[in-house]
């Protein structure tokens, strides 16, 4: 409950900041000196509505779409002896971050990747795939595991989703307000919205929302490191760098965009690409890792 509220007044303060901003340039009267009819209160809570109401949902039904997307399949009782030790491991770490247990799924594929989601850090999902069960030692699985637990101990999967809220308020109110100002003012359009305000607002929306993804692929790279000293501090730095080495040995399968950013790796990205990618270069996160476990022995 407490996320939820969080979520709510972060989309309240959103709106308020962004209406009395627009009120103090004095948007309003600026448009309606260039013949605009356009009421800016209206179309901030609209956004804002838009912006974080498809974050939200999305957010409660990540569980739900994730199982459906990877066919991951929830252990609830326990059989072979490398169930009992997930379900063991992932006990044991959820008491040492402080959190309920997760629901623990393994998704039939071939490649080596793990995934947490949820829509709390009290009610998540963490699921590994049973090619990573197959080619990775003990310790490194253990890595893995800890890297997705953080995850949902940090609570990123409402902090990314807050992030995306924000940002996609921002592009349903300025793709609506340049639809607007071109309709009204430079195609003198006076009569209701004509096609040139829906060809613009779909261009803008498509363009702003593809520049407005970079940041919130910067904050999910930073969330990256920060779950990997998790993963370190729950399973040893050499078990998280040595799970990290042999993921870089081969580029996982992409996951569902959806779940991309909670997945342990991605596949590389290049030149300005990078800047769309939800994870840094594994090369970078081992070096990070490394530095900090003699950083840690030289105290």
């Amino acid at each position: 409950m407490k996320r939820i509220f969080l979520f709510l007044m972060t989309n309240i303060a959103i709106m308020l900041v962004l209406s009395v901003t627009l009120s103090l340039l004095g948007v309003d009267s600026i448009l309606a000196e260039n013949g605009s009819d356009l009421n800016v209160q209206s179309l901030v809570i609209l956004s804002g509505v838009i912006g974080f109401g498809g974050s939200f949902i999305s957010l409660l039904i990540s569980k739900w779409m994730a199982k459906r997307m990877t066919g991951a399949v929830v252990i609830k009782e326990p059989v072979t002896h490398i169930e009992k030790w997930l379900m063991t491991t992932i006990e044991k770490q959820a008491k040492i971050v402080g959190i309920k247990m997760p629901e623990v799924a393994i998704f039939p594929s071939g490649e080596m990747n793990a995934f947490a989601t949820g829509a709390s850090k009290n009610n998540a999902l963490v699921a590994v795939s049973q090619g990573l069960l197959d080619n990775m030692a003990q310790g490194e699985i253990e890595a893995v595991l800890g890297h997705e637990m953080s995850h949902v101990a940090n609570g990123d999967m409402v902090t990314l989703t807050l992030i995306q809220g924000v940002v996609n308020t921002f592009v349903v109110f300025l793709s609506r307000l340049v639809g607007h100002i071109v309709d009204r003012v430079i195609l003198k359009n006076d009569r209701g919205h004509g096609i040139g305000y829906f060809i613009t607002v779909m261009i803008s929306q498509v363009v702003l929302s593809i520049l407005a993804s970079t940041i919130v692929m910067y904050f999910s790279r930073k969330r990256e490191f920060i779950a990997d000293t998790g993963g370190a501090d729950l399973a040893g730095h050499q078990n998280m760098i040595n799970a990290l080495k042999r993921l870089a040995q081969k580029e996982p399968e992409a996951l569902p965009e959806q779940m991309a950013a909670f997945g342990i790796s991605e596949k590389t990205k290049q030149g300005l690409r990078q800047l769309w990618s939800s994870h840094p270069p594994i090369e970078a996160r081992i070096a990070a890792l490394e530095t900090r476990a003699n950083a840690e022995n030289n105290k």
